[in-house]
């Protein structure tokens, strides 16, 4: 009857408690510290790597004494997690929580996954090994082929972006050579003023409406080479 109640308290205490795995993303994840590598999705729903290389090589080897990615992503599949994104690393499950430290407690690992572990300790050691090998590789694989593909993406939006830069870079080279030609025109314009005994004379407002005109131009190119640079 004691040993009974001795596994009952276990087990409460088992359940009562966050997996470590759990507690230590959590810790990782709240850190304002490390917002610019892990932190949570706007809503506080999901959480974010932003930068996958750099949460591999400095924040995973100080709690959970390694640096590979793709084994703490193969962790948090087992503890129910799923990709919510395609273009980055978020990773969502309903009782992973911003603030709701209380509710890790209700995340178990799933039980496919249990009865493996318990499979596999019923496997020679070498056998084992080699599974791990394996698993660890094909793992390895599909997470250096997922950063093969992001790098890939991250291309063609460059040379979209430097597409459209040539040509807004373009558009304004044509708008300066418009200014320029419109203010030659002026100088060049033929002067048809009216002459008394030889000498022109002045029209009303022509002298204010040619200095206005040449202030306009004179600030167009201003404002236009500056947006071009």
């Amino acid at each position: 009857m004691e040993g009974v109640c001795e596994k009952g308290l276990l087990e409460y205490v088992r359940k009562s408690s966050p997996p470590p795995f759990l507690l230590k993303t959590f810790m990782m994840v709240e850190d304002p510290a490390t917002d610019d590598v892990i932190s949570w999705n706007a809503e506080g729903t999901a959480f974010v790597v932003w930068q996958p290389a750099e949460f591999a090589r400095d924040l995973l080897p100080t709690l959970f004494k390694h640096s590979n990615f793709s084994s703490f992503i193969r962790q948090l599949n087992t503890y129910g997690f799923r990709k919510v994104a395609t273009n980055r690393w978020e990773f969502c499950n309903e009782k992973f929580r911003k603030g709701e430290k209380e509710s890790l407690c209700k995340i178990r690992r799933r039980k496919a996954w249990a009865n493996k572990q318990q499979a596999a300790a019923a496997v020679p050691p070498q056998d084992q090994f080699d599974e791990d090998q394996r698993s660890s590789s094909t793992s390895s694989s599909s997470g250096y082929v997922s950063l093969i593909d992001e790098n890939k993406r991250l291309k063609k939006e460059n040379v979209v972006l430097n597409s459209e830069l040539l040509s807004m870079k373009r558009r304004c080279k044509e708008l300066l050579d418009l200014v320029a030609k419109l203010a030659h025109s002026d100088k060049d314009e033929k002067d048809e003023r009216p002459k008394l005994f030889g000498v022109r004379l002045e029209v009303q407002g022509e002298r204010e409406m040619k200095r206005r005109r040449a202030e306009i131009s004179e600030s167009a190119s201003i404002l236009l080479s500056q947006s071009c640079k």
